[in-house]
């Protein structure tokens, strides 16, 4: 049991399901901030909730690079300024999908913010694993492409 645990949270993989597992894991973790920095800025301090959660998006982004990069995709890309725009860029994306489904969840359909967060949340998921997954299959073979 400790091995498999091993295998599935430690050990370097390319596998997809493995690394997605991992990435739901580092994502729960990063939504955890992104949540609290949310809740914060917008019931604590006052601010309106479009503004926090562009703020509070921003911290998850940075949490969730941190720690993709120590457990899910490794290799990164070389340079680690831009490996982080390429990241961000990705992340950005994902806050205008973010964004745009957390105003219509809660300024069109009357949800409460946090409920249209953790609806946006769940979609951006798929869009972020899966455009960062593909930027690594492309620099992996670049990589690769030009050992040999």
């Amino acid at each position: 049991m400790r091995r498999l645990i091993g295998d599935l949270l430690v050990k370097d993989t390319d596998s997809a399901p493995v690394q997605l597992l991992r990435y739901a894991l580092v994502g729960g973790v990063a939504a955890a901030v992104n949540f609290a920095c949310l809740f914060a800025l917008t019931d604590l301090c006052g601010m309106y909730y479009l503004v926090s959660n562009v703020l509070s998006f921003l911290a998850g982004l940075t949490v969730n690079y941190a720690l993709c990069k120590r457990f899910v995709f490794r290799g990164g890309i070389g340079n680690g300024k831009v490996e982080f725009m390429i990241y961000g860029l990705v992340g950005v994306v994902g806050l205008l999908f973010d964004t745009g489904l957390m105003y219509f969840f809660t300024d069109a359909l009357h949800l409460h913010y946090l409920l249209s967060k953790v609806i946006s949340t769940a979609a951006v998921l798929l869009w972020n694993f899966t455009a960062r997954k593909f930027m690594y299959i492309i620099t992996d073979r670049r990589r690769r492409h030009n050992i040999h």
